[in-house]
């Protein structure tokens, strides 16, 4: 048994239940993203910049309340924070199931985006797991998200053919109602612990809004999301004008998603096993531009077929990297802070993809839209070509019994592997980025004199 009061066997069945409670609610938001241009046409009032509005518009919502929704799950538990997001999740999905008009639908979305849960979630994992089964927590969620992106498109255009978009917002209501039975029934309650690289601090978040090494990856994710959003908004209409009918969609997707997966793997392994990190996303960003100009040309399913694999091989290679080019480079003790903000963008960027996306394809057509963003990515491409290769460092958190003395601080910091110490008296801690190839933690705990420290963090 260790700090978090679990046996291992007990994390790893939260740890498993904490994946499923994300894949249950990605699948919920990701799902109607390949069909709603197309059936949202229906609706009373439906124009392409409304339907782009309605696409997006849980990012905006979901963005405003990412950072305040961690934050007060320090204070009041986790499980309330999730159960209350999970409800209000569910009520926009129920309104959205029953929308007659596209402005009912607009708010069904928005209150979707109102169960900001995820920052509440991620601390829920550092609560439940110890540092040996972290890593392997948050690399189970991650390939759960990226599980449920690629299953959600598969499945949404199977389920519209049965019911439309309403059929799709059922489903999406009652797999929250799910998860809140999963969250109330089989989660583990354990006390929150206050920890800076998994929850957002505000007064550090307001520090970290002015960190300008963070700022190429905020803005890149903003574009990536935007594009993400935007790209639904544009290509379920041109399949369909290639005369694909819409519940042939997946049957497109299916085997892109999976050979693109397949094809983005080695060079995450590249970029991490190798530290080659900087390079692999230029690559990704290299090929993004070329796909989107590509793709204002495209005229054939077969061009579609192609591009949207090299789409979703550029995106998911950044997807993956973004993040942890983040984590290498926050500083000790803001990781949770500069996640939280890095997360707010992402959804901004849905917001404003899908807002742009509609204006565009109802004002241009798909070939400006594409050309636009194909600008836009190489603008960003040059961005972080001029940004410093990130150092390949991790997070270290060890509890300390007493304040450190002037000669412990001294000590901590000139260990082999540590870069940075950062003391925090109020959380009775001690952040590091370290090297981990160099760091020890017996040594780190032998100055601080607490060898019996099991609960920090190293990731």
């Amino acid at each position: 048994m260790d700090t978090t009061g679990l046996t291992q066997s007990a994390q790893r069945r939260a740890i498993a239940s904490l994946a499923a409670l994300y894949v249950l609610r990605m699948l919920g938001l990701f799902m109607v993203l390949p069909v709603l241009m197309i059936d949202g046409q229906a609706l009373a009032s439906a124009t392409p910049e409304l339907l782009g509005l309605a696409m997006g518009i849980y990012g905006l919502t979901q963005a405003l309340l990412q950072i305040p929704a961690g934050a007060l799950s320090d204070r009041i538990g986790r499980k309330p924070v999730i159960i209350v997001g999970l409800l209000i999740f569910a009520l926009g999905s129920f309104v959205a199931a029953q929308a007659d008009s596209v402005f009912e639908l607009i708010f069904g979305r928005a209150l979707q985006g109102g169960g900001a849960i995820a920052a509440a979630i991620m601390a829920l994992v550092t609560d439940l797991t110890d540092e040996d089964n972290r890593m392997k927590a948050m690399g189970a969620i991650g390939i759960s998200i990226g599980v449920s992106f690629s299953v959600a498109l598969v499945l949404g255009p199977w389920l519209a053919s049965f019911g439309g978009l309403s059929a799709i917002f059922w489903v999406t209501g009652l797999m929250a109602l799910a998860g809140i039975a999963l969250t109330v029934l089989v989660i583990p309650s354990p006390p929150p612990q206050a920890h800076r690289d998994a929850s957002p601090v505000i007064s550090e978040v307001w520090l970290q809004l002015r960190n300008p090494q963070l700022w190429p990856l905020n803005l890149g994710v903003f574009l990536i999301h935007a594009l993400m959003v935007a790209v639904f908004v544009a290509i379920p209409v041109q399949l369909l004008a290639l005369d694909l009918p819409a519940s042939q969609h997946s049957w497109l997707y299916l085997p892109v998603l999976l050979v693109a997966f397949a094809l983005m793997v080695p060079f995450i392994i590249v970029a991490e096993k190798k530290r080659k990190m900087k390079g692999i996303v230029l690559i990704g960003i290299g090929i993004l531009v070329v796909t989107l100009f590509l793709m204002s040309q495209a005229s054939e399913i077969w061009h579609w077929a192609v591009l949207l694999l090299l789409y979703f091989f550029a995106f998911n290679l950044m997807e993956a990297s973004l993040p942890s080019w983040l984590s290498k480079i926050a500083p000790a003790g803001a990781k949770g802070s500069a996640m939280g903000i890095y997360s707010s963008m992402q959804f901004l960027g849905a917001f404003a993809g899908g807002s742009l996306g509609g204006w565009l394809l109802a004002d241009a057509g798909t070939g400006p839209l594409f050309m636009i963003f194909a600008i836009m990515v190489l603008l960003w491409g040059i961005m972080m070509a001029k940004a410093p290769a990130p150092l390949h460092l991790k997070s270290a958190r060890l509890t300390l019994q007493a304040p450190l003395s002037s000669t412990q601080y001294r000590a901590l910091s000139a260990l082999d592997g540590v870069v940075e110490v950062i003391e925090l008296i109020d959380e009775h801690a001690v952040y590091m980025k370290i090297n981990a190839s160099e760091f020890s933690r017996q040594d780190a705990l032998a100055i601080i004199k607490n060898t019996g420290e099991h609960h920090g963090s190293q990731r």
